[in-house]
Formats: C-alpha cells, structure tokens, sequence
C-alpha cells in the first residue's frame, strides 16, 4: 500500500520535500468534458454569448489556472511552468465539448495539478459564459490522461 506523504508522523499536514529530487522534464495531460443543450451549444458557434468568444475565453482561463495552481491547492509546490495549452474537442451532435489542458515544466515535481487545474478553469469557464442559457451543462470525466518524468515514471489512463 502506498504511503500517503503529506502527513507527517503525528498526523499532521505538511508540503513534502522535494529539495532533494533531481530536476527532469515532467509533462500532465488532463482531460474533462461539458454537456450542453443544444440552445446553448447554437450559442457558442453561432458566436451569440454575450460574454464573448466561449472558446477563446475559456482557453486563456485554464492557462491562467495553471498558472494560480499552488495558490488553490494547499500543498501544491509552486513550479516554474514552461508551457501550458489548452484544446477542445467538439462533439456538435452530442452536445459536448471536451477540454484537454497540458502542463510541462523542468522541476522537482510534477505539474499533474496543474493540467488538472487548467482543465477544470476551462471547463468552468464555459459553464460560466453559457450559464444564462443553460444551468443544466454538466461538466464531468475530469481526469490525468497521461504524465511523464519523475521518479514514478509515466502514467497513461
């Protein structure tokens, strides 16, 4: 069984130290899905939002969240982030539109929050701007599709 390392031995929270971990290439991908009415998906590609463009919007928000990442999640280590995107991939007829969010950085760490973040601010973001015509999107299927570098190697979902 895995051992949970941000808890001290008495129990209490604490960031663990990554002083003494060799700086490696580490990238996280992490993808998450929207669903939409068809009123408010006509919306978006009929440019009709009036908080403006969905998908431009929605974009530079989960690059901006990677970016916030350690300020929203407690013992997330800051890292020096040396490139995040996020794309959508649309599904017109479904009605969904999946948001996939990649983080890389050369660090101690891995930035598996971060596109984890990233992806769930885009994905928010869209909910927010259509909200007015639809407040029942449901955003699900958050996830880490994949990551590589670190001691713990690669990971693919």
């Amino acid at each position: 069984m895995t051992e949970f390392t941000h808890f001290d031995d008495k129990g209490n929270a604490h960031m663990v130290d990554v002083s003494d971990k060799d700086v490696t290439r580490r990238t996280a991908v992490a993808e998450g899905t929207i669903t939409l009415s068809r009123e408010a998906m006509d919306a978006v590609f009929g440019r009709k939002i009036k908080k403006g463009d969905v998908f431009t919007v929605a974009q530079v928000a989960g690059i901006m969240g990677t970016k916030r990442t350690s300020d929203l999640i407690p013992m997330c280590h800051p890292v020096g982030l040396e490139n995040a995107s996020v794309e959508f991939d649309v599904d017109e007829k479904a009605c969904t539109i999946k948001a996939v969010c990649t983080a890389v950085c050369d660090g101690k760490t891995g930035v598996e929050m971060e596109a984890l973040t990233g992806v769930s601010v885009a994905l928010l973001t869209i909910y927010d701007m259509c909200k007015a015509l639809d407040k029942r999107m449901v955003i699900s299927d958050i996830h880490l599709a994949t990551k590589a570098g670190g001691k713990s190697g690669d990971f693919q979902f």
